[in-house]
């Protein structure tokens, strides 16, 4: 019988060292997140974003080049990496095309507008125009694929005779403007949004309410039957 042969050594473990390195990436997301949110764009320091991940700032250059291209890694973990998700569940989705609105839109809640990262969309609404190359980019990372869901959302709609037909290139703006309200109310920084207030805003239900307005517009209404009389019946 051939000799045996000798166990293949198998990797130590990974030291504290090794890990903290691993974790670095997603500790500098996680604190250029809060600060592009807290600050915005311009007046938030690499300095800043690597104090709080607890690392220096030539570390972080390491990883990111720049502050525009951690900027853009933050958009792409958090928002525009998700697409790939969301149209698969697209894909997956049996039942109705209201019911799939009435879905996604409580789970964009959920993922994403509850979430710090929606303080994304007013960072770019308000310096946008100062940074024509991340207007580009979250143009083409963002926006442009968020206009296809939801086209694809109502397209649905339309070709199983739930919904009206439709001029495409705008009704996705019926259903995006309460996403994009509710993210600008949420971090308005309390200016016209107060917690305390017993008559605060309950997020869940202004989104349904805003939905059954925007069904009642889409969906196709039943036809009503007319009578030998002439007369129509209910």
């Amino acid at each position: 019988m051939p000799p045996a042969k000798p166990p293949s050594p198998s990797r130590p473990p990974a030291t504290r060292h090794e890990r903290r390195k691993d974790a670095r990436p997603g500790e500098l997301l996680a604190a250029a997140l809060d600060l592009f949110v807290e600050k915005g764009f311009a007046a938030t320091r690499v300095e800043e974003v690597a104090r709080r991940a607890g690392v220096s700032k030539g570390t972080l250059f390491l990883y990111f080049s720049s502050k525009e291209e951690l900027f853009k890694a933050v958009v792409r973990e958090n928002i525009s990496g998700r697409f790939s998700q969301w149209n698969a569940e697209f894909n997956a989705f049996e039942g109705s095309t209201p019911d799939m609105l009435r879905y996604c839109m409580a789970l964009w809640w959920q993922r994403q507008g509850s979430a710090k990262v929606s303080g994304i969309t007013k960072l770019m609404l308000g310096e946008g125009k100062n940074f024509p190359e991340l207007a580009r980019f979250y143009q083409q990372e963002v926006i442009q694929p968020a206009h296809l869901l939801i086209g694809r959302i109502l397209q649905r709609g339309i070709d199983r005779g739930e919904f009206a037909p439709l001029d495409m290139k705008y009704a996705v703006f019926a259903v995006l403007a309460p996403m994009i309200f509710l993210q600008l109310l949420v971090h308005a920084n309390n200016a016209c949004y107060d917690p305390a207030q017993a008559t605060e805003l309950v997020p869940e239900d202004y989104l349904a309410s805003q939905l059954q307005i925007i069904l009642a517009g889409l969906c196709v209404r039943p036809v009503r039957a007319t009578t030998n009389k002439g007369k129509t019946a209910l």
